[in-house]
């Protein structure tokens, strides 16, 4: 069998993972999904949610990586050879991703250094649109580049290839050991902070006031699942190449709960958080709770600095504490999605790390540099929109029909998983990825082309929609043939002896 990396130790592997999946939305989406949809009573449809689709999914990932020992393209072409589409789909996924991704992350740093002085002022909103990301008056004009956000963005990359470079185990693990800890002992620090402001108690009991009359609600359910599926780094080659990197001898299903539990904690965690600061939010300016909720970019950059200005004591601090976190999680998650495609790359051409981090981390940071211009936020919001709604969600859809469905392999990847694992995966993960999660996922996709189809994304113009959104959403799939039409090097799809050494 090949050299291929591995991790360190089963904690390398785990926090990596974990910080895969702990990023940007743990903080500012979860808390607001889970207030639009039944505050408390969310949290069932959510758990339910993460035990029949989250943690079946990562276990299906983790084992198909451990079991076929390649990037996403690689194992899909061993599993069978006319799968390996998917496998660049998800890749190609990926790259997309890791293009607008780190801009958000340049933005933090940005902030993390105007938290010294506030230099938002006292109109946040002014502030982020005019005044640093210089936002062009229509979208489609990339009138020129943007310093402010240029010069972070480069830190971002060479932050970022710089840990990719050293490889798996002194890089990504050696970062993952220091950051996401790092990441949740500054946001506690924030969340005990928060829980202590005046109003913070109106916050949570925002957050947590069950309306249980949304059980019923078919979206609520739908919102469950799209949080779990977006929130876990699942459908786009992360965990399957993570896993790849595991050692014979591992347990997957305990791995796969301990990462979903820990990401879930930490959402509940960033709920926490954010309700706390709003109630405060509310309470200063006398408006109920509903009138400052937000989410996503809003929340981060708007909001946030709003709240920040009315802090009693420390703003500045705290401001800082807020944005590195941002900082933190969107390192971590970077770099696991880079890391997709550096390994397909690597793989298929039978490269060296150093060239395949070269080539397609150096590609991805060229392309980055068209959301750094003052045209940048309204290409990053249809891509981000259209590559999560019809990439992320139908790559995974198609991901589970073809494993479950036509190759006919949750029975042998059942025995696998069960074989190495303390947690023996019986009936349910097969009814769960063979029934309810296609049946979720297909849902969702059918409902993203009525929305999509029935108006305009963001009231954008047709014109510009059919390059910045539905167009990258074809490429990606055009990109999965093109690269699947490449041959392997000989002996490359033979695969790999995985059995427990006794």
């Amino acid at each position: 069998m090949e050299n291929r990396p591995q991790w360190g130790t089963r904690a390398g592997f785990v926090l990596a993972a974990i910080g895969s999946a702990v990023g940007l939305g743990n903080i500012w989406r979860f808390p607001a999904v889970a207030y639009d949809n039944g505050g408390g009573a969310f949290f069932f449809p959510y758990l339910f949610a993460l035990l029949t689709a989250g943690i079946p999914l990562l276990i299906l990932e983790f084992t198909l990586g451990h079991k076929y020992k390649g990037s996403s393209p690689l194992t899909f072409a061993r599993l069978n050879r006319k799968f390996e589409w998917l496998g660049w789909w998800q890749v190609a996924i990926s790259f997309v991703i890791s293009t607008y991704y780190p801009i958000i992350v340049a933005w933090a740093l940005s902030y993390s250094w105007f938290s010294v002085n506030l230099s938002w002022g006292n109109d946040p909103g002014k502030f982020l649109m005019v005044d640093y990301l210089k936002r062009a008056p229509n979208p489609g004009e990339f009138i020129g580049l943007v310093p402010g956000v240029f010069i972070p963005l480069l830190i971002v990359w060479a932050v970022t290839l710089g840990v990719l470079f050293k490889g798996v185990k002194k890089g990504i693990e050696a970062a993952n050991k220091f950051m996401l800890p790092t990441l949740i002992v500054l946001f506690l620090i924030i969340v005990l902070r928060a829980i202590t402001l005046d109003g913070a108690a109106v916050g949570l009991d925002a957050f947590f006031k069950p309306d249980w009359k949304e059980i019923a609600n078919p979206k609520v359910w739908v919102a469950a699942y799209g949080q779990i599926f977006f929130s876990l780094s699942v459908g786009f080659a992360i965990m399957l190449t993570y896993s790849s990197y595991l050692p014979k001898k591992t347990d997957l299903t305990n791995n796969a709960f301990i990462t979903g539990f820990a990401n879930s904690g930490f959402e509940l965690l960033a709920g926490i958080g954010v309700f706390a600061v709003l109630g405060f939010m509310a309470q200063q300016q006398g408006v109920p709770v509903s009138e400052v909720v937000d989410s996503g970019i809003g929340l981060a950059f708007v909001v946030f600095p709003q709240i920040i200005n009315e802090f009693p004591a420390f703003p500045e601090f705290f401001g800082f504490l807020f944005f590195f976190c941002l900082v933190l999680a969107g390192l971590t998650s970077l770099i696991s999605i880079v890391e997709t495609y550096v390994a397909g790359v690597q793989e298929k051409f039978n490269v060296s790390r150093t060239k395949a981090v070269a080539i397609g981390g150096g590609a991805s940071f060229l392309v980055s540099v068209l959301y750094a211009t003052n045209g940048g936020l309204y290409l990053l919001d249809s891509v981000d929109n259209f590559i999560n709604h019809f990439g992320i969600v139908i790559a995974g859809l198609a991901e589970v029909v073809l494993v479950a469905w036509v190759a006919k392999e949750l029975s042998t990847l059942q025995s696998h998983a069960n074989a190495i694992s303390d947690i023996r995966i019986g009936g349910w993960w097969k009814v769960a990825l063979g029934v309810i999660t296609p049946l979720v996922l297909g849902y969702m996709t059918v409902q993203n082309f009525i929305t999509n189809l029935k108006d305009n994304y963001g009231d954008y113009p047709t014109s510009f929609l059919l390059f910045a959104g539905w167009g990258v959403a074809i490429a990606v799939v055009v990109v999965g043939f093109v690269f699947m039409s490449l041959k392997w090097g000989k002996n490359k799809l033979e695969v790999p002896d995985t059995r427990e050494v006794s």
